[in-house]
Parts: structure tokens; C-alpha cells; sequence
């Protein structure tokens, strides 16, 4: 079936190449289109604004609006949910752009905004759910009456590191350019009391940069730390007994019987009760969920299927763990991933699109993949995070001094 709608474009939709991708989409998709109105802004801050007349199917209206097209204004529409995790037919599912519903004639905005979630109506406001939280008799949005997305613009300013359409992946970027203009970036976030969260692989335990990370925290660059069962364990491995996965730390050599000493560590974090209770109890004195622990950092270490143990302060139940992690998204200004793809794209998933977002992997598939998966917004650094951490932090004290 055929659909005729006036669509709008606003912003900086030319240098942003918001009009060329509703054109390409719209004739992609086998719609046709014409151009109403447009007018073009003459400087850097003029907004320019087009309206076009749409005829095509509902799934490429569907596109446009993702685009950030503004579709006709009319009150948004809500079915209940028939029972608890099953979603009225039509649902609309979310982008990770910021997004408002028309209720009671007004534009309300969404909250806890992420991708691939459904919007639930609680009186005047609107909340983006999982399917897995949505209950029976929960008003749903359905449809795309009532939806405005609005789609991210290329910043400006050229020192901007995080310019949309800027975040190619590339090994050959210079990346030692980039390290000054985060830093900088990071710096300023903390001085304005923002909040910047870290993604951790289990590289940084084993290439050493995990000293580095200890001292981003100790700055208070680290207000939330996320990760998994491997690199918590191998950081309590690493302080109890020098190796991790039985490496010893200053020579790389595998020692004898050093395959269970990651066993080891998970049975002593057992025996004393859990990290906090380690730290508080002279067990474990240093390393990064020490000073996580010392300084009152939260953290959250999701499980997987292939963790040993696990320790005892891994969430094992995943969609557990995914919720924790979107308590202390709500808060968080950037979010920095190093080395790992498994954690990196399940945070990137649950990010909103204005959260700064930078991923570091020496493999630009990881980063690309990250990408891919629809967290367009991040900043790719194919490096090694062992050899830029230590030079981020030394950039960063350059910036304090």
C-alpha cells in the first residue's frame, strides 16, 4: 500500500548529508518525491529547511523518520502490551537518537533513550524499555504518528574530535594527533563535573596497561567501569601473584602450574568474600578494581559463557548485568572501550547517540563492527590501547600541570 506525506528536514541537513540520504533512500526504496521548499542557510550556523512531498510504503517512511525527517504532526499512538515481554503489533522500535513523542499536544522526549527498544507511555512522560521489562497493560507506541528523531550533525568546529561523519575506521589515522584533542576533551568534562565511563578487554591486564588505567582513575577520570569476568580476574590475579593467565607480568614466560593461578584468585576472592571485602581485608592492595573499590568507582563485571569461576561479584545473568550498566549510562557524558568486542558492542547498543563514544583495538574489525552494529557516533582508533593509554595519561597530567 501507498503512502502520501510532507515530510520536513531541518537543520544542517546539506553539509550533514541528512537531503542526500532521504533522496537516496526514498528512491531505494522505490518512492517517488518533490521538493516543496528549500532553503539553504548561508553561514555555518544558518539552519536550512526542506519540505517534500513523499509517496512510497510505510517501511520507508519508517526510514525517513530514523533519518530525522518530521513527519505530519499528530498525536503518538499507544496499544497495551498483552502480557508481560510480548509487544502490541506495529511497535516502533527506537534508534539511538534523541526522540520525542507528541502527547496531550505536546512534544515530550524520551528517556533513557537507547536502539532497538520500544517506547512505554507512564501518564505525560516516555520511557524507552527493553522487551524484556515491558508489562502487561503498559501503553506501547506504535506506529510512527507522533515520532520526531533527531538525526546527529557534523559539528563545525574543526578541533572537534568527534564531528559526525568524522569517525572512519582506518589503521592509518595518526593517532598520536587524536591523543591531545581527547584529552583535552576528557579534561573539560571532568572540570564541568561530567562523567565518563570505561568499556576494559583483558589486553590492558595483560599488556600492562592496566598501571596507566589505575591512574586515569586516581586523576578521577573513571566514573564507571564496565567489563567482564576475564579481565576482573586476570587484575586479581596479576596483583596476588604476578602472572596473568599464568604469564608472569615482567617476563611474559609461563611458569610452572601457572594455568590454574586464575582458578587461584577466583577462589580466594571466594574465600574473602568478594572484591570489596579483599580490599577491605588487606587481600588484594592494588590494581585496578582496587582503586575502583578505594575510590568508590562503580563497577560492573558481566559474565559470559565461557568464564571460569566466575567470581562472586560477576552478574551472571546477562540481562541483569545489561541493566546495571544502563543505571550508570543514564549519567555518563563519554564512553571510552578498549579491547574488547564482546562488552564494547553490548555498551555501544545501550548508548544514546550524544554520549561521546571513542573505541580502542589494534583490530579495525572490532571497531568497525562497533560501527556496524549502529553505534555510529564512536571515534575509532585502530591502535594498541597498551600503547596509547599510558600516552593519554601523560597528556593529561601535561594538561593539569
Amino acid at each position: 500500500m501507498k503512502y502520501t506525506e510532507t515530510i520536513e528536514l531541518k537543520g544542517h541537513i546539506i553539509d550533514s548529508l541528512i537531503l542526500p540520504k532521504v533522496l537516496d533512500t526514498i528512491m531505494e526504496m522505490e518512492g517517488s518525491f518533490e521538493i516543496l521548499q528549500l532553503d539553504v542557510g548561508k553561514t555555518k550556523t544558518d539552519e536550512s529547511h526542506c519540505r517534500i512531498k513523499v509517496e512510497g510504503s510505510k517501511e520507508l517512511f519508517n526510514e525517513l523518520e530514523i533519518l530525522g525527517a518530521l513527519l505530519p504532526k499528530k498525536e503518538v499512538k499507544t496499544v497495551k502490551a498483552p502480557r508481560d515481554s510480548v509487544l502490541p503489533d506495529e511497535f516502533y522500535g527506537t534508534t539511538n537518537h534523541p526522540t520525542h513523542i507528541y502527547l496531550n499536544d505536546d512534544w515530550v522526549q524520551v528517556e533513557d533513550l537507547e536502539m532497538d527498544a520500544v517506547i512505554v507511555v507512564q501518564g505525560d512522560r516516555a520511557v524507552c524499555r527493553r522487551q524484556g521489562l515491558v508489562k502487561k497493560g503498559e501503553r506501547v507506541v506504535v506506529g510512527l504518528d507522533g515520532i520526531k528523531v533527531e538525526a546527529p550533525e557534523r559539528s563545525r568546529e574543526p578541533e572537534d574530535i568527534f564531528g559526525f561523519m568524522t569517525s572512519q575506521v582506518s589503521p592509518e589515522k595518526p593517532i598520536n594527533a587524536y591523543i591531545p584533542d581527547l584529552a583535552r576533551e576528557m579534561k573539560k568534562l571532568r572540570d564541568d563535573g561530567g562523567a565518563i565511563a570505561h568499556v576494559v578487554g583483558t589486553a590492558i591486564a595483560h599488556t600492562g596497561a592496566d598501571k596507566a588505567f589505575t591512574e586515569l582513575i586516581k586523576m578521577g577520570y573513571v566514573q564507571a567501569l564496565f567489563t567482564g569476568n576475564g579481565f576482573a580476574t586476570m587484575d586479581i590475579e596479576k596483583q596476588l601473584y604476578g602472572t596473568t593467565l599464568g604469564m608472569d607480568k615482567n617476563t611474559g614466560r609461563v611458569l610452572r602450574r601457572g594455568y590454574k593461578s586464575h582458578l587461584m584468585a577466583i577462589n580466594e576472592m571466594w574465600k574473602t568474600g568478594g572484591i570489596k571485602k579483599a580490599v577491605e581485608d588487606g587481600v588484594l592492595t592494588g590494581g585496578v578494581l582496587y582503586e575502583c573499590v578505594r575510590n568508590n568507582i562503580p563497577y560492573v563485571i558481566g559474565g559470559s559463557l565461557r568464564d571460569d569461576g566466575p567470581l562472586p561479584d560477576t552478574v551472571t545473568n546477562v540481562m541483569e548485568a545489561q541493566d546495571l550498566m544502563r543505571e550508570y549510562i543514564k549519567d555518563i557524558d563519554m564512553c571510552i572501550i578498549y579491547a574488547t568486542m564482546l562488552h564494547g558492542i553490548a555498551v555501544g547498543n545501550m548508548l544514546p547517540s550524544k554520549v561521546k563514544t571513542v573505541a580502542i583495538d589494534i583490530n579495525p574489525y572490532v571497531v568497525t563492527r562497533l560501527q556496524d552494529r549502529g553505534t555510529t557516533q564512536a571515534l575509532g582508533l585502530v591502535t594498541d590501547p597498551a600503547v596509547l593509554l599510558p600516552l593519554l595519561v601523560q597528556e593529561i597530567k601535561k594538561l593539569e600541570r
